[in-house]
């Protein structure tokens, strides 16, 4: 192949495939743009945060087995009998003594929780001979468990279907 062709086959691509140059300020503008507008829907219809109570457990003394948060929609079982008795039931482990039950698409009406720490992962607060607890436990508003547990009416609290934010301390 000449020298004469070989100009004509470089020049000839040259016209059929053109290098254009932009910019690289336009460049950046158009993917920002199209990075935009391609997130836009995600934005736009995010929540937050779902609807749900929300139970933060505190004064958890170690991270050995697991929190228990039972929901109890009427005074039938409460606390004892939960595995048999309660709306909901959510067991977590704990993490750096720290855990955090969140009962989510619950309806609007009265509650009350109950938690346990179960440190022996046996499904039950544990007791010593006499029948006081040796594990943690702790209820909606505090209520407090003097020779016996309290009553649903002690815990219970309202709940209207949207965000509701709960602390329950421990008691050992």
């Amino acid at each position: 192949m000449s020298e004469s062709t070989t100009r004509k086959s470089a020049l000839a691509s040259t016209v059929r495939h053109p290098v254009t140059r932009v910019p690289m300020g336009v460049r950046c503008v158009a993917l920002c743009a199209v990075l935009v507008f391609a997130n836009l829907p995600a934005i736009v219809f995010a929540q937050s945060s779902c609807p749900g109570i929300h139970v933060k457990i505190l004064n958890i003394r170690n991270s050995t087995g697991a929190v228990a948060c039972a929901l109890f929609e009427s005074s039938v079982g409460f606390p004892t009998e939960f595995l048999h008795s309660a709306t909901n039931i959510m067991v977590i482990k704990i993490r750096d003594t720290q855990a955090r039950c969140d009962f989510l698409d619950i309806p609007p009406g009265t509650y009350a929780l109950a938690v346990i720490h179960d440190e022996n992962m046996d499904g039950k607060l544990g007791a010593n001979w006499l029948g006081v607890p040796t594990e943690g436990y702790g209820f909606s508003n505090d209520a407090k468990a003097l020779m016996g547990a309290p009553s649903f009416d002690a815990a219970s609290f309202p709940y209207d279907g949207r965000n509701l934010d709960l602390t329950i301390s421990l008691n050992y």
